[in-house]
C-alpha cells in the first residue's frame, strides 16, 4: 500500500481554525472515539480539538509503558491529566501526575514523557502572537 493510501485510510475530519467565539467539546466522547480508532492498537492517538495561529488543544490517549521521547516546540506546552498516570521528565526534573495534575513547560524546553498507567491528555500548546509585517506605506 503507498503512503499516501496509508495515509488516507487513518484520515479524520481535522478541527479548523475557529472563526466562532466559542467551541464546545464532550472530552469523554472525543476520548471514546480515539479508542476506537485502529491507531489505538499502536499505543498512542491524538486528536488536534481546536487550533489556532497562536494556539493548539490536542487530546492525546496513551496506553500503558507509552513513551514519548525527548521532543521540544517552540511554544509553551501546559499537559493536564484527564485520566491515568504520567512521568514527564523536563530540565532535569521528574513530574508524577495523576488525574488533575497539570505541568507548564516554558518555550523551547526539551521533554519526554511516559504513561504509567493508561491515560488521556489534554495537551496546550500557545505561541506568542507573531508581530504584523511592517505595511508598505511604512
Amino acid at each position: 500500500m503507498s503512503e499516501n493510501a496509508a495515509h488516507e485510510q487513518h484520515r479524520r475530519p481535522h478541527t479548523m481554525p475557529a472563526a466562532d467565539p466559542f467551541t464546545e467539546l464532550d472530552l469523554n466522547a472525543e476520548l471514546h472515539r480515539l479508542q476506537a480508532e485502529t491507531t489505538w492498537s499502536r499505543g498512542q492517538n491524538a486528536k488536534t480539538l481546536i487550533k489556532y495561529d497562536d494556539c493548539r488543544v490536542v487530546l492525546m490517549a496513551l496506553k500503558a509503558a507509552t513513551r514519548i521521547p525527548e521532543h521540544k516546540t517552540e511554544g509553551r506546552v501546559l499537559v493536564q491529566v484527564l485520566s491515568g498516570y504520567v512521568q514527564v521528565k523536563a530540565s532535569g526534573r521528574t513530574f508524577n501526575l495523576r488525574q488533575g495534575g497539570v505541568v507548564a513547560l516554558d518555550h523551547a524546553m526539551p521533554h519526554a514523557l511516559e504513561a504509567l498507567e493508561e491515560s488521556a491528555l489534554l495537551l496546550t500548546i500557545a505561541w506568542p502572537r507573531r508581530a504584523a509585517e511592517p505595511s508598505a506605506e511604512s
